[in-house]
């Protein structure tokens, strides 16, 4: 069974936490390290990240996911709100796999 996991800040976590994700990486300056943790488990379907850590860690997003499917990468905003240069990575893949571009 995949689980969730989570690389965020500390206020994130604990939100993430009340919601049950058990997985959960707190950033404190080690991104990479704390990114490579993750990515090199076999366990993990779907990761959350922080959109600033997401922006941290881009190159390495970016690599990733054009050589691997799973886990799924999911960006989210913090505390502060949605940033406005932000992709939604998770519709770009909807419309991939099945075709259809989904719409708020």
């Amino acid at each position: 069974m995949m689980k969730l996991a989570a690389l965020c800040d500390k206020d994130t976590a604990v939100g993430l936490r009340l919601a049950g994700i058990q997985e959960i990486y707190v950033s404190e300056g080690n991104e990479v390290k704390l990114w490579d943790q993750i990515s090199e488990r076999d366990d993990i379907g779907i990761v959350f990240i922080n959109e600033k850590i997401a922006e941290d860690l881009d190159k390495y997003l970016k690599e990733y996911r054009l050589r691997n499917n799973v886990p799924i990468i999911v960006e989210i905003p913090d505390k502060k709100g949605r940033r406005k240069d932000h992709v939604d990575f998770v519709s770009h893949l909807i419309k991939k796999a099945v075709g259809v571009e989904i719409n708020k």
